[in-house]
């Protein structure tokens, strides 16, 4: 079961890209990746995305990039199982679009991915926009993926039919 969260980075991105790729959660940053830019550079990259996207008129919105968190449940998964749910997760839900840096902690008793993304796509310089809805997909993503991986799912979809509340009791096997 992978529970999200998201928030958008509005100050500064380098200081969340410096805390998500620390040594000391991520094995020796064993379990750090990227996509479109170099994980030690990525704050540089995004912002010379951001520039370009600017020029282009695309200067809607002041998030600098978005801080995604993917936790799972104790001992569900493996740190490089998690890691790579979490790669498969970005590669769907940014489809080439975005820059971003993944990493996956094991500092705590729960495995967790944090994926930071570029506000801005590199492809076509567009915002990437953030409301309910684009969460709830997020989730429907996140919970096919873990269904296919054989985890537990149950965030919330924004579907029709059983509400947050009846969803979570049904999973619980309570409802």
């Amino acid at each position: 079961m992978a529970y999200l969260k998201i928030f958008p980075i509005k100050v500064t991105d380098k200081k969340a890209l410096d805390y998500i790729t620390n040594p000391d959660k991520t094995d020796e940053k064993l379990l750090v990746s990227s996509f479109g830019c170099s994980p030690e550079t990525a704050d540089l990259e995004f912002s010379m995305t951001r520039e370009m996207a600017k020029k282009n008129g695309m200067d809607k919105g002041d998030n600098l990039a978005f801080h995604l968190i993917q936790s799972f449940k104790p001992g569900e998964v493996d740190a490089e199982n998690a890691h790579r749910l979490g790669q498969q997760f970005a590669d769907e839900v940014l489809k080439g679009k975005y820059e971003y840096v993944i990493s996956t902690h094991v500092d705590k008793n729960h495995i967790h991915n944090h994926i930071i993304f570029n506000a801005a796509s590199f492809v076509d310089h567009h915002k990437y926009v953030s409301n309910k809805r684009s969460y709830h997909k997020l989730c429907r993503i996140s919970n096919r993926i873990c269904h296919e991986n054989g985890l537990a799912t149950s965030m919330p979809t924004g579907e029709k039919g059983k509400s947050y509340k009846e969803n979570m009791e049904y999973h619980r096997g309570t409802s």
